[in-house]
């Protein structure tokens, strides 16, 4: 970038940088805790935060009434995403904490505890190494408009707020067949769960404040509560139903905080579209690209244009083209990195089909600066294939195209003169079909996080699929150590 000229020219390669090390939310992470906690050594600050912070890292408020299993669920989470599991009676373990001393001495004098003082102990455990890495899980917390406020001003902020939901029967009834392992912590039942080690069974007791009555009164005082938290975080809430079997609903409760929620960084799509011949990619990048104002980057159009050009690139693939050989990798990489490159492709995004074709070619990606951020394979059987492709037929009078199933002749004497294509001749199209199927596997595998569509089905329910997965974010499988 040559500072000495305007307008400056900012190359592709930086907002790609930007882009795959998340500089837009590390800034955006390290301009809120400035503004926030506002320390007295700002640089001393940036550098901890640099250090231990991690954007990735999950940060759930996992909410719900009394019994709707969130004990369950945030044991089951904090050991399968590795994270440390909060809730008011570990916070009350800590026995260094003078916060979590003074809570005690109110617990003993049987005085109401300050929202202010559960605030403090929260973000005094939040900033423990172990939370600031790896993230953390806040249960049943917080459970008032007071604490999510505090929370809130001390830059107490979640990326996932879940809420359990089920009707009160059902929970008065979970309740009261509640037992606990005091050794392990374990939350068993007598009807649902009820373990089968022997030894485990003696050592449950049931736990205090699960009758009836003291189970009411808690819900009355959750459902009062419930308004004051859903104005804090409405828009962010995910509600998840509890009545039905705690496996199920720690599925979904992990799908969503697998996903990532909605940055506010400049996006552009890349999409690359994969898939055999007839598959409809083409259909496909022409429907996206009208809507989206996406560059629509097809391979042989390329190649076309590039020959009526009548530069040496032009006439080097007209006489590979012409001879029935396929162009070389080199050139064809060459051809689309100088087009993909340009600040067009990059500022409005881009949707590639016809390349690659192989594994091979999928290697040369990256080093011409290549780097779709959505990969779909459109998947359609040979069959399918076979009869979309060799019953299209061309009128040599109008120009028109037909298909003997799709789009018949609608007069005797137009059906008479229509012509064939040798290329849509069905040992041709055998051919290629085989060749794509016997390279689609090694293709398939550069590609990790490739979304597979099937092909087999209207084109707008095709494209409605795509477009999901274009305009929502994606889950962040390595972020999480599983």
């Amino acid at each position: 970038m040559d500072a000495t000229k305007r307008p400056l020219y900012i190359p592709p390669q930086m907002g790609l940088y930007a882009e795959k090390h998340r500089l837009f939310e590390i800034m955006q992470d390290l301009l809120g805790g400035l503004l926030i906690h506002r320390p007295e050594n700002p640089l001393d600050f940036l550098i901890r935060q640099l250090k231990f912070s991690n954007c990735d890292a999950p940060r759930i408020f996992l909410l719900g009434p009394p019994a709707a299993g969130k004990t369950t669920i945030a044991m089951w989470l904090s050991k399968q995403l590795i994270i440390p599991r909060i809730s008011r009676e570990n916070l009350l373990t800590n026995e260094w904490s003078a916060l979590a001393s003074e809570v005690q001495h109110h617990q003993e004098r049987k005085e109401a505890i300050p929202e202010v003082l559960w605030a403090k102990l929260i973000e005094e455990r939040l900033q423990l190494e172990d939370c600031l890495c790896s993230g953390w899980i806040l249960e049943g917390l917080p459970d008032t408009r007071e604490l999510s406020r505090s929370l809130q001003v001390m830059g107490i902020l979640p990326r996932h707020v879940v809420v359990l939901h089920a009707p009160d029967i059902v929970l008065i009834e979970r309740n009261l067949g509640k037992r606990v392992d005091e050794t392990t912590g374990e939350v068993y039942h007598t009807t649902f769960d009820w373990p089968t080690d022997e030894t485990i069974r003696w050592r449950l007791k049931a736990p205090e404040g699960i009758s009836e009555k003291e189970t009411l009164q808690r819900l009355l005082e959750y459902h009062r509560n419930l308004p004051g938290i859903i104005q804090s975080f409405g828009k962010s809430m995910k509600l998840i139903n509890a009545d039905q079997p705690c496996a199920d609903v720690f599925s979904q409760v992990l799908s969503h905080v697998r996903l990532p929620p909605r940055s506010n960084a400049p996006f552009s799509p890349r999409i690359l579209l994969c898939g055999p011949p007839g598959s409809g990619k083409s259909l496909q990048a022409a429907l996206i690209a009208q809507k989206y104002g996406l560059i629509n980057v097809c391979c042989g159009r390329m190649f076309k244009e590039a020959v009526a050009s009548g530069t040496r690139l032009g006439e080097l693939i007209k006489s590979y083209t012409d001879s029935g050989w396929p162009v070389p990798d080199k050139i064809v990489i060459k051809l689309l990195s100088k087009r993909m490159n340009r600040l067009d492709c990059y500022i409005r995004g881009w949707v590639l089909h016809g390349f690659p074709r192989d594994e091979d070619q999928a290697k040369l990606m990256p080093d011409a600066g290549i780097f779709p951020n959505r990969v779909f394979f459109l998947t359609v059987s040979a069959e399918i294939i076979l009869e979309r492709l060799s019953y299209h037929m061309l009128d040599p009078i109008s120009g028109e195209r037909y298909h003997s199933l799709y789009k018949p002749a609608i007069t005797r004497e137009v059906n008479d003169r229509l012509l064939i294509n040798p290329k849509d001749m069905e040992e041709t199209i055998k051919s290629k079909v085989e060749m794509y199927f016997r390279l689609s596997k090694g293709l398939e595998e550069s590609f990790e996080d490739a979304i597979f569509i099937n092909g087999d089905q209207d084109p707008q329910t095709v494209f409605e699929y795509i477009e999901s997965y274009v305009i929502n974010t994606l889950p962040v499988k390595e972020i999480w150590n599983l």
